[in-house]
């Protein structure tokens, strides 16, 4: 699909032939029509290797430490996988840190944007696509703020956030200022989707603790200086900004209702928790309860993470959340979070019980002890090898390599994958860059090499960006991206489930605004269909409401899904 229209002849479709296949013809995941391979635990399927230095992305993010144990050293940076150019390949845009307390005589590196430019291959673009930013960075989601096809890139820093507005020709235009989107605090992740649902994206922003890096507050641990811990300082509100689809932004955390008790936000997901057809927005704070908003169909939001049990641990403790995934990895038909934290602390799953809340599941299924020594920033959840087995991956990094506990400041990234009610950690089996210590941050996923699998790209402070090309053995899978005509343009928050034989398959899979940490994924679905066989129905339904059906008689390839035009109106 271009990004200069909907082709004429998908205008006036019918709902089956609103679907532009995309073949995969080549692939080595390529396997005959409606095969399906056995079902087999996912140890010693899956198998990753880092492609980064053989495409040419050379980034480190530079966190700029100097020995001053500045608090806003600790928390960048992200990345986003985007097409930016619509050439039907992905490119990388990454926000960069430097000196946090720089002189003016003194600048900081800009951020960075590859462009792929074939033979997965990139190449270093940001000064000729206009992307000059030299903010200390911290996160960037990517969105289509005007619906014309091309994604703009908004950047979180310490300081004024910045707005990348995509001209369609292969550059940007910064423009946060005029569109009143240049938040002057300390901001972390951000996330576009569509509120309101009036068809287009709004975004909600992040925002950490009142902290100056020119003029620090001094900390000390034991006696001896430390970084400053979160609870020592105020907090900053969360920003959230109402599209008025007419280029303006308007602030409206306030109206909406969109306000917690002293906020710590450093990472979000917008998704339909509560199976109502209406987004809501999930807050991971650090050190203070986390934050479930739910949206009362239209008429603001209600704060309602403690009533459902997903504002603290299973044992009433506030952790330090920081990353953030969302899926549906038991299969019940709700989405479920996983949420990244502290060392000494573990990770946490919330299994969605739907209209019973959320319930803390992290000991009950091995989480807790696998991942109580770490210290967590980004994350995923997904079937990486498409066998009907749902996988957790995260970057994991001390912030104090003074005074780092657990593994150690520097970390090794974990893989676990779900058998049968157990979470078992495949790292050591799944390629050489799990048994790397780094200090990771920032983790997208995207399909890069356009093999049908889910690659990630995952940044690390003051060494090299990974690339893990997926080079697992492959099940049956499907690749929906969405063009919306009444809803947002990419398909924010469009939902699908599917029929087998005319009868419900478990599941339901959601493009989903937000998630993983400071980053941005690929807006792609990726659905998982080991065991079930050829022909199969996809059951949509759009943002906006709108329901539409396609009957899918081939699996393992990419489909484009074109909105009708004839939309369903949200009263």
């Amino acid at each position: 699909m271009h990004a200069d229209g909907i082709p004429s002849e998908q205008r006036t479709a019918l709902p089956l032939d609103s679907v532009n296949p995309e073949s995969t013809s080549g692939s080595k995941k390529e396997t005959p029509s409606g095969e399906i391979l056995p079902h087999q635990d996912s140890q010693g399927r899956l198998s990753f290797s880092n492609a980064a230095s053989e495409s040419g992305v050379d980034f480190v993010y530079h966190n700029g430490a100097q020995g001053q144990l500045l608090m806003v050293e600790s928390l960048g940076g992200g990345v986003a996988w985007t097409d930016f150019d619509r050439d039907g390949r992905l490119d990388l845009f990454f926000c960069e840190g430097g000196i946090p307390n720089a002189a003016e005589s003194e600048p900081r590196p800009t951020d960075r944007l590859y462009r792929q430019i074939g033979e997965l291959k990139f190449q270093r673009c940001d000064a000729s696509a206009g992307v000059i930013e030299r903010q200390y960075g911290q996160g960037v989601a990517a969105g289509d703020f005007d619906n014309d096809g091309f994604p703009d890139l908004y950047v979180t820093n310490v300081g004024p956030n910045s707005f990348f507005e995509n001209m369609g020709d292969g550059t940007f235009l910064e423009s946060a200022g005029s569109r009143k989107l240049d938040d002057p605090r300390w901001s972390s992740s951000a996330a576009w989707g569509d509120l309101d649902l009036d068809g287009d994206l709004d975004l909600y922003v992040c925002n950490y603790v009142q902290y100056d890096p020119y003029d620090p507050m001094k900390c000390e641990k034991d006696g001896l200086p430390a970084l400053c811990h979160p609870r020592q300082i105020p907090h900053w509100p969360d920003e959230c900004f109402e599209n008025l689809g007419d280029g303006r932004f308007a602030p409206r955390s306030a109206d909406w209702h969109l306000q917690g008790d002293g906020n710590k936000g450093l990472g979000v997901a917008i998704a339909d928790f509560s199976n109502d057809g209406w987004p809501d927005i999930y807050v991971a704070n650090d050190t203070t309860p986390n934050f479930l908003f739910v949206n009362q169909q239209g008429k603001g939001f209600a704060e309602s993470a403690l009533r459902l049990g997903a504002a603290l641990s299973g044992d009433g403790a506030m952790q330090a959340s920081m990353g953030v995934a969302v899926g549906d990895y038991d299969r019940s038909g709700t989405l479920d979070l996983f949420l990244t934290h502290f060392t000494g602390e573990s990770h946490t799953l919330y299994q969605n019980l739907g209209e019973y809340g959320f319930s803390d599941v992290s000991g009950l299924t091995g989480i807790h002890h696998a991942s109580f020594p770490k210290l967590g920033f980004g994350t995923v959840m997904t079937d990486f090898d498409a066998n009907g087995t749902t996988e957790l991956l995260t970057a994991h990094g001390h912030i104090d390599d003074r005074n780092a506990d657990g593994d150690g400041y520097e970390q090794n990234p974990q893989l676990l994958t779900r058998v049968g009610d157990r979470w078992i950690d495949c790292s050591a089996t799944s390629g050489d860059y799990y048994s790397q210590k780094l200090v990771g941050r920032g983790m997208s996923l995207g399909d890069f090499d356009h093999d049908g699998d889910q690659d990630i790209c995952v940044v690390h402070q003051n060494s090299p960006t990974a690339i893990l090309r997926n080079d697992s053995e492959p099940g049956s899978w499907l690749r929906l991206r969405f063009v919306g005509t009444a809803a947002n343009r990419f398909g924010i928050g469009t939902r699908v489930t599917l029929r087998a034989n005319g009868e419900p398959v478990d599941g339901v899979w959601e493009l989903v605004g937000g998630t993983s940490y400071c980053s941005t994924h690929e807006p792609v679905l990726q659905i998982s269909l080991n065991g079930q066989t050829a022909p199969i129905t996809l059951v949509v339904r759009w943002p906006n409401g709108e329901p539409q059906e396609l009957e899918v008689d081939r699996l393992n390839q990419m489909l484009t899904l074109v909105q009708l035009q004839s939309a369903l109106e949200v009263p």
